[in-house]
């Protein structure tokens, strides 16, 4: 079991920080403060001294949210297991998904539905060292630990919103003129910032730091403050004015740096906690079993004691993250998902969707905006305007230097503040509201991308609850399989979990492979675009002979593939058409002709696509609903008519032929309503194959 729960661990390092590379890399990577490989640089640096400096402090795994005890040797090693199985996979769950989440509250929750197992197996056994179940369970301790973390989701928004607004409107978009005289006072303000969230955060605890220094810091805090902020001053101004260097890009590498550094320094332990503790068990129930004790009976009070962990299994850890921050696919997938949110570019595909609360917030916000606007005096209304005007980011960035300073340094100060004041936080959550809510003040989010951003958000937060309740809940399931299956339960679950992990892995790589932009740079893209739809036309007039077909033969598994695929055919071809649109900007001028040719039979195609799907989706509801197939003469007519083909007079004598089968009770109510709906998107679809078939010939465009 112990060297299962070492495998596990390392499992646990590769999908946890491949979930929170997204809380250092974002900003950097964001602003395009450096290439990949120099932010991943700066990271990995911070990673592997945070690792080295970690306090290495197991209190969590060890008794932070159950008491030792009341376990034995043997419940306790199945309660580590069941811990690690359910936080590997739920990790991987939401890496898959692309959602940054909290692995403290993931751990949190996973012990406290593990341990509230195990105790509850005891107990109803008459195996356990207390008949109450609340002697095992520091229930409060953990929701005491989660409602503080939830709590900063509010602080760091606001914060973020503000500090971005008066920094937006101190430099503007335009902002050569305002670094020239402010970058500097700006870098030392920032890098004091950070400079204090790397001492407080990452090396609070440190095996190699000691809290002597931390203590002599704290009495002469203004002192220290205004030497560091002069030293950092002192290199701005030299790099910025000798050197010709952009501070702004110092300031947001330095702060990668400094957050991977903490990172690594304090949930280093969420990952390997739980394995030292399992290692302290085993080394003491052997001393138990050499003086001819039984071991499994053994109460487990000696993980009550803090212990600190060997620097070379810190080291160890931290180069193993530094391998999944270069190499995890999934990372990458969580990091985009924070940097679309929080970006700024318009005509982009969104992620999300809409949904009923983020509308009304958005509502609201219009209104209370413009109530605000009413108040304040016009002049002073276009002044701010004219500070918060867009412009494009360098290099195709999400965002500018300004916000990407911001997002860290905001950040940094947050989470010290909170550690210096022994106040909970999780360093997920900090960082992702903070990058919100500046986007929010940044005028990120306008009105066509408003709700989809919202909505991204209300998801990620929605998320952060289940992360609690699925860890828990997944906990607790695992534990009492493993407790009433014994050995052979572990080792099954232990293979599962081994297999679910590689086949996500595989997954991930074939979908990545297939995720290719599409480029129209070149007439031969565009011929390539242009057969794309020929194809994608002549496959869609097909699919309605198989869907009659399938509804004929009552065949409901045919007709739901092809609703899938007209689905993802109709998702591809607007895929398309939003790529034209966003590069049209940037097409040579002897491209126009086509390029617009091209966006007609877009048009076209992604209509007829649209009639297929609905084709197809009412088709399946229809045989989903248990009713029976459709009549002979009515897949008769829709064959005659499908794929667009058929001409305006046939349409009207089947939709004729229907009433009259109608009126004279010859067929069931929902068939035909089934073959109205079937008979009026075919007709549509047939306006928009002509037309797109003309086009498509050569012949001239409409005006």
């Amino acid at each position: 079991m112990l060297g299962i729960l070492l495998v596990m661990s390392v499992f646990g390092l590769v999908v946890g920080v491949s979930n929170d590379a997204a809380n250092f890399l974002n900003s950097a990577l964001g602003c395009r403060a450096g290439s990949r490989r120099v932010v991943l640089a700066f990271a990995a640096a911070g990673v592997l001294l945070g690792a080295a400096f970690s306090g290495g402090m197991m209190e969590i795994a060890r008794n932070g949210v159950f008491v030792p005890d009341m376990f034995t040797f043997h419940d306790m090693m199945l309660l580590f297991l069941a811990v690690m199985v359910a936080d590997v996979l739920l990790l991987d769950v939401f890496n898959s998904l692309g959602l940054p989440t909290s692995t403290t509250v993931s751990l949190v929750f996973a012990l406290l539905g593990a341990g509230l197992a195990v105790a509850v197996a005891a107990v109803e056994g008459g195996t356990g060292i207390s008949p109450h179940l609340g002697d095992y369970i520091r229930g409060g301790r953990a929701l005491g630990i989660v409602s503080g973390i939830f709590c900063s989701v509010a602080v760091a928004f606001t914060c973020g919103t503000v500090v971005m607004w008066f920094s937006r409107l101190l430099f503007s978009f335009r902002y050569s003129e305002s670094y020239r005289w402010l970058g500097s006072l700006w870098c030392a303000v920032s890098l004091t910032s950070i400079t204090w969230f790397a001492v407080f955060k990452g090396m609070k605890d440190s095996v190699l730091a000691g809290t002597g220094m931390l203590d002599y810091l704290m009495a002469n805090l203004p002192a220290a403050t205004l030497c560091v902020f002069c030293v950092w001053l002192a290199v701005a101004l030299v790099a910025q004015f000798v050197f010709r260097l952009n501070v702004l890009k110092f300031v947001v590498l330095c702060g990668t740096a400094a957050l991977a550094f903490a990172f690594a320094g304090n949930d280093l332990v969420n990952f390997i906690g739980v394995f030292m503790a399992a290692e302290s068990a085993c080394q003491a129930a052997s001393a138990v079993a050499a003086a001819g004790g039984n071991a499994a009976a053994m109460p487990m009070g000696c993980l009550a004691d803090p212990v600190q962990a060997e620097t070379l299994y810190l080291v160890l850890a931290g180069l193993v993250m530094v391998g999944a921050l270069c190499f995890s696919r999934k990372a990458e997938k969580v990091t985009e998902t924070e940097i679309k949110l929080s970006g700024g570019k318009r005509g982009e595909k969104e992620r999300f969707g809409s949904c009923l609360p983020a509308r009304l917030l958005v509502r609201h916000a219009l209104l209370l905006f413009r109530g605000v606007a009413r108040l304040v005096p016009a002049r002073v209304v276009d002044a701010v305007n004219a500070r918060f005007s867009p412009v494009e980011a360098e290099n195709g960035a999400a965002y500018d230097l300004i916000r990407g300073s911001v997002n860290l340094t905001v950040s940094a100060l947050l989470i010290s503040l909170a550690t210096s004041l022994k106040l909970p936080l999780s360093t997920t959550y900090v960082t992702f509201m903070v990058a919100m809510g500046s986007a929010l003040s940044d005028r990120a989010w306008g009105r066509e991308s408003a709700v989809y951003r919202i909505t991204g958000v209300l998801t990620v937060i929605g998320g952060w609850f289940m992360t609690a309740l699925a860890a828990c809940a997944a906990a607790f399931v695992l534990a009492l399989v493993m407790v009433y299956g014994g050995t052979v339960a572990m080792v099954a679950l232990t293979l599962v979990t081994g297999v679910v992990l590689v086949r996500s892995l595989f997954a991930k790589e074939k979908e990545n492979a297939g995720e290719q932009g599409v480029v129209l740079g070149s007439a031969a893209d565009i011929g390539l675009a242009m057969n794309d739809v020929e194809q994608a036309l002549l496959r869609m007039q097909t699919m309605n002979g198989e869907g009659i077909a399938a509804l004929v033969q009552d065949d409901a598994r045919s007709m739901k593939k092809l609703r899938k695929e007209a689905k993802a055919l109709r998702h591809r071809l607007e895929d398309t058409r939003s790529a034209l649109m966003q590069q049209l900007p940037a097409l040579p001028a002897d491209l126009t002709d086509q390029a617009r040719r091209l966006f007609h039979c877009l048009n076209g195609v992604c209509a007829v696509a649209g009639h297929v799907h609905e084709q197809m989706k009412a088709g399946y509801r229809y045989l989903a609903d248990m009713h029976g197939g459709i009549t002979h003469a009515q897949a008769q007519e829709l064959a005659a008519l499908s794929g667009g083909r058929g001409e305006p007079a046939g349409y009207a004598a089947a939709l004729a032929r229907q009433l009259s089968r109608a009126a004279e009770e010859e067929d069931e109510f929902r068939s035909g309503l089934l073959f109205l709906t079937m008979l009026n998107e075919s007709r549509a679809m047939g306006a928009h194959a002509a037309s797109l078939e003309a086009t498509l010939r050569g012949e001239p465009l409409a005006d």
